[in-house]
């Protein structure tokens, strides 16, 4: 979501505390898989589908506002300071805490390798290095900003004194599609936002990275229903309004949830296209996969009562809290561990027991297109 309507005056006013530790969060204290599983390979792999977790080196980030996590830690009651960055809490990125405390897909790779570089820490933008690190999502990006943002990962990447370019193993994160969505009813299918054109765009940034960083595995989280964002923030008067601006096609009563729906289902198929077509699986030491998790989600996170969570969320009702990220996270980690073409597309937002899953003994690798078909062709010491 962008927040390029919001007013300078209240950028102004915005508190930059700490985030609260008082906020509901989820952590897996003492997680702990197969002893195995935390070893490195005997030799770096020289295949993207003989990685163990243990392999990866370097991990980093590529969005918008969900990505930088935009209000994750905004205290209740408190809207203005979803401008905030709060990157260490970020779902895919953030490494400000510990497993313990605050489930990511950073912090859970922290397990594996408590070496790992890249992740973020603190509240900033994507220009503070010391923040943002390797997570170069920027708030109000679309699919083509990422295009931007992958040349500067490179460029980061390429000049970096503790990045071996060549040798280390490098997992980036991608998630990218609600601001495009948000103008979609605009243009509709033959618009900047059509299907064809943020296939495109998001196959440009991710030929970027093939292009220039050798040994990488790119992840990319599924495009959700923003369906939802209707139910979330129904009578809920600041959200409203605040809608009216941050993502416009969702408050145009004429683009029903049905249109929404087919809308952000094209960008979905896009995805699955673009792992479909093995073009990023033409070199050992590159491959994409799609993280599916969100796809067949229709109903926010709710409460016993059946009321919305709204724990889940920011102030403002869409981007996601502490809580929302910790949650969002887990899912994507277990998405991440499980086989492609066995992946879940659906999970229950609303239950916290989930467990978070260890890899599988068996196949002890970052699950790729590849070494889920048959895994004993990339079994390594």
């Amino acid at each position: 979501m962008t927040f390029s309507c919001l007013p300078l005056l209240l950028i102004l006013f915005i508190s930059t505390d700490i985030v609260s530790s008082s906020q509901p969060d989820l952590g897996y204290p003492g997680w702990q898989c197969d002893a195995s599983l935390y070893q490195k390979s005997k030799k770096v792999p020289t295949s993207a589908h003989s990685v163990r977790f243990s392999d990866v080196k370097i991990i980093g980030a590529l969005g918008d506002s969900l990505t930088a996590a935009n209000g994750a830690g905004a205290p209740k009651g408190d809207p203005l300071a979803v401008i905030l960055q709060y990157r260490g809490l970020a779902f895919q990125c953030g490494g400000e805490s510990t497993l313990d405390e605050h489930v990511t897909v950073a912090n859970v790779m922290k397990k594996f390798n408590p070496n790992i570089f890249g992740y973020s820490t603190g509240i900033g933008s994507s220009n503070v290095w010391e923040v943002s690190k390797l997570n170069q999502a920027v708030p109000g990006a679309q699919a083509a900003d990422i295009i931007t943002q992958a040349r500067a990962l490179v460029h980061i990447m390429q000049n970096h004194a503790e990045i071996d370019i060549k040798n280390d193993w490098k997992l980036i994160n991608v998630f990218i599609g609600a601001n495009d969505m948000c103008r979609y009813c605009e243009e509709k299918e033959n618009g900047v936002h059509s299907k064809a054109n943020w296939k495109q765009n998001v196959i440009t940034a991710i030929q970027i990275l093939k292009d220039s960083l050798p040994r990488t595995i790119v992840s990319m989280t599924g495009m959700f229903d923003m369906r939802m964002l209707r139910q979330i923030d129904h009578d809920k008067y600041f959200c409203d309004g605040l809608h009216v601006f941050e993502c416009p096609c969702e408050k145009k009563t004429s683009f029903t949830n049905d249109d929404v729906s087919q809308a952000c289902h094209l960008y979905m198929d896009a995805q699955q296209e673009i792992q479909d077509s093995g073009m990023f699986d033409t070199t050992d030491d590159f491959t994409f996969v799609l993280q599916p998790f969100f796809n067949d989600i229709t109903i926010p996170p709710l409460k016993p009562d059946g009321e919305v969570n709204l724990d889940w969320f920011a102030p403002d009702c869409f981007h996601f809290s502490r809580l929302g990220h910790a949650n969002v996270a887990k899912h994507l980690w277990n998405n991440i561990v499980q086989p492609v073409g066995s992946k879940n597309h659906k999970v229950d937002l609303s239950d916290p027991t989930i467990p978070l899953n260890c890899p599988d003994k068996s196949c002890p690798f970052i699950r790729t297109t590849k070494n889920s078909v048959d895994c004993s062709n990339y079994l390594t010491e």
